[in-house]
């Protein structure tokens, strides 16, 4: 298993689980199901397969949220590369294939995304044994789920014996209505396509080149003028003139190198309230309840109060998930339909589908607490040893109150700490900067006050961060 690379990709926006999952904060960093994030047990899994440390693929926004979840269980990464602009699950496999191979010709991706749920850890590592077998000689294979239910939510494999092992894909399916899901289901040759896969990096980008030569080409000139942003690697500009399509649509389907391991490790996608619903513990009434949650004569429903009290009376087969800042209530058999509330968000050009009223920042996060007319309140928290950037507001002030901790305040040429129960005034105009000296989060409370008080008012002149 040490030529067997690790790639994990760290993109997407997980829109069904809304409204926890946001753009800025999507569902592979939460910890839904367990103790650790979707993204670390992941990482962790990877481990368990192979020693060799993983490349990890992600966009712009998520590069320090997916760096400091790496660190929270100690995993290394070997490349952490930042899409400039997300384009589907096949380019930015071949960026990691660029880079495995400029490391070795021979290395063996395990391509999987960050997000999915796998129960049998060993039935997993036994698989992907299996199906390194086959990339070694060439083949791209991926894992074919056996069937649980008729889900029209997956696409499907369709495979000439599915009680043998490694095996040529017959042909991949469409995601299918109903009636058609039920047929593959008695069909008994089906699996879920569950989107993962092992394949040689070199086999990969040949197949690549063969199927869809802009795609390899604009990822092999963005990677060969990549440049290094602190821990980070961002691919050339090229990047963004490569086609978008999935691995299924631009290689798998029109190769014919296609093979399949049929499995049965306990895999799920997580793709939707229901499926957290159905992996989670449930009392004798069928129902998971989290948080301050009453609940009457209610069965059958996953009902999560993360910060206020939830009653419910004579419902059955529901979902509801309480934010700070929005509730969703859903009918379980609706629960893929939760997009379309991301999608009138958008539409709508309000924040609620991208933020958490807790917006988190490389050093740090800040939540509003309150607003009003020419004034808005916040809870600041900075990381140890993290710092802001030095910056200045040209429409509002601040005042910093230290709840926690101490904090080491610039204000124009003086540099003085703030213990607990210390305040300062940041008047509008001055430069600033607040850091965080201690081995303890900090943690205080801003108060602004101004005429105009968005987070774009910031004119940055030293920043750690690059931003």
């Amino acid at each position: 298993m040490d030529r067997i690379v690790p790639v994990i990709l760290a993109g997407g926006t997980g829109s069904r689980l809304w409204p926890v999952s946001r753009s800025y904060y999507p569902k592979q960093f939460h910890k839904l199901l367990g103790p650790h994030s979707f993204l670390q047990a992941t990482l962790l899994r990877a481990a368990q397969v192979s020693p060799v440390a993983p490349i990890l693929v992600c966009n712009e926004e998520h590069r320090f949220l997916v760096a400091e979840q790496c660190r929270a269980v100690d995993v290394a990464w070997d490349q952490l590369i930042l899409e400039p602009e997300g384009r589907n699950s096949a380019p930015a496999i071949a960026l990691a294939a660029w880079h495995a191979v400029a490391e070795n010709p021979d290395a063996v991706l395990l391509v999987m995304p960050s997000d999915h749920l796998i129960s049998d850890e060993a039935a997993f590592t036994e698989a992907v044994r299996e199906a390194a077998e086959g990339a070694c000689e060439g083949g791209l294979v991926t894992f074919g789920v056996t069937p649980e239910c008729a889900e029209t939510g997956y696409g499907y494999i369709q495979v000439a014996d599915p009680d043998k092992g490694l095996q040529a894909v017959a042909q991949f399916v469409e995601k299918p209505n109903e009636e058609l899901a039920e047929k593959y289901l008695a069909a008994g040759n089906y699996m879920w396509n569950s989107g993962m896969f092992v394949l040689g990096a070199q086999t990969y980008l040949d197949e690549l080149a063969l199927h869809n030569e802009a795609m390899a080409r604009t990822t092999r000139e963005a990677m060969a003028n990549a440049s290094r942003d602190m821990d980070f690697l961002r691919p050339g500009k090229s990047f963004l003139d490569s086609p978008a399509d999935s691995i299924d649509y631009a290689v798998m389907e029109r190769t014919r190198r296609a093979q399949v391991v049929p499995v049965n490790f306990g895999w799920n996608d997580i793709g939707s309230w229901a499926a957290i619903w159905d992996q989670s513990s449930r009392d004798e009434q069928g129902n998971h309840l989290l948080g301050d949650v009453v609940a009457v004569d209610t069965s059958n429903s996953y009902i999560n109060a993360g910060h206020r009290l939830i009653g419910t009376i004579g419902v059955d087969n529901m979902v509801v998930v309480e934010t700070t800042d929005a509730v969703l209530v859903a009918d379980q058999s609706r629960v893929q339909d939760v997009k379309e509330i991301v999608r009138q968000l958008a539409v709508g050009e309000r924040s609620e589908h991208l933020y958490h009223s807790e917006v988190f920042r490389p050093w740090g996060s800040y939540e509003g607490i309150a607003e009003g007319n020419r004034y808005q309140v916040k809870c600041i928290k900075v990381n140890p040893g993290a710092s802001l950037s030095l910056q200045l507001h040209h429409h509002r002030s601040e005042h910093w109150i230290v709840v926690k901790g101490a904090a080491r305040v610039t204000r124009e040429d003086e540099v003085f700490t703030l213990g607990e129960n210390e305040s300062t005034y940041i008047p509008r105009g001055s430069k600033h900067r607040l850091e965080n000296p201690g081995r303890l989060p900090l943690e205080l409370i801003e108060v602004q006050v101004g005429p105009y008080l968005g987070e774009d008012d910031i004119e940055r002149f030293e920043d750690v961060y690059g931003r």
